[in-house]
């Protein structure tokens, strides 16, 4: 009987021991404004979250995207983050952008009557598995923010 079992066994381990380990998967990340700060000179600060939903980590190298309010454009987002975020995690990106004359009316508007503005981020995102080849993903993400309480001049 053991006899039998034991090349059973050997074969079961043998098998075990060329596998590869554990499936990595490479999923579309995700990107959406946490903060818009308006600056005293009327630069925005603008925080970025790049979210990483694959199972491993991902460096963000370059992104475009345009920020609209309705069929308005609020702001051109260029930038090269060169930012490595671990799997199933996410980061924050700030970039200093120049708004447009609507973008300033319409936050300007959020922020003196205390009320959200809506907003959708569109365009590119480059990025890779931290050990592949780099990728351009589509970027859609629709949502709004609000006056941060206490804060002067910042939406969330």
């Amino acid at each position: 009987m053991r006899a039998r079992l034991f090349p059973l066994a050997l074969a079961a381990s043998l098998l075990t021991a060329c596998s590869t380990g554990p499936v990595k998967r490479v999923s579309p990340p995700q990107v959406s404004v946490a903060q818009l700060s308006v600056q005293a000179d009327g630069q925005w600060q603008v925080d970025l979250r790049l979210q990483n939903f694959s199972s491993m980590a991902m460096r963000f190298e370059g992104l475009e995207l345009e920020l609209r309010s309705g069929d308005e454009v609020l702001a051109r987002l260029r930038s090269e983050p060169d930012l490595n975020v671990g799997a199933e995690s996410a980061d924050i990106h700030s970039i200093g952008v120049q708004p447009t004359a609507t973008g300033r009316l319409l936050a300007a508007g959020a922020l003196a009557d205390a009320r959200a503005l809506p907003y959708q981020l569109s365009g590119k995102l480059q990025a890779s598995p931290v050990d592949g080849r780099s990728r351009e993903y589509p970027i859609t993400f629709r949502s709004s923010l609000h006056p941060a309480p206490g804060l002067s001049g910042v939406l969330r």
